[in-house]
């Protein structure tokens, strides 16, 4: 008989603390929701342009723009080349497969 009473207690306390973390995950579901909709009303057109401005500006200051060299535009395009050249031709033999989800 104790170990039934003991069973019960156990099967109890599992219950509870399964309870308890679903109101858990509840609540921080609609802390998150009401986290997102402040943050995305907090970004106003304004605020995203002067934001940007003085990221460009930051970015400018800390490292400026060299146009030659391997560290600069050439060299990030020289690096990105291979990756659009890739992209291009996997884009072109998907198209040519036919594959646009059209029945066969």
């Amino acid at each position: 008989m104790s170990l039934d009473r003991g069973f019960d207690a156990l099967l109890q306390r599992v219950q509870h603390a399964e309870h308890a973390l679903a109101v858990r995950e509840q609540r921080a579901q609609r802390q998150w929701q009401r986290l997102q909709s402040t943050w995305r009303a907090a970004w106003t057109p304004g605020r995203i342009l002067v934001v940007g401005l003085a990221l460009g500006f930051a970015s400018g200051r800390a490292r400026p723009l060299r146009l030659a060299g391997e560290s600069g535009v050439l060299g990030a395009l020289r690096a990105l080349g291979p990756l659009l050249a890739t992209l291009d031709a996997v884009r072109a033999a998907t198209a040519g497969t036919g594959d646009d989800d059209a029945p066969a």
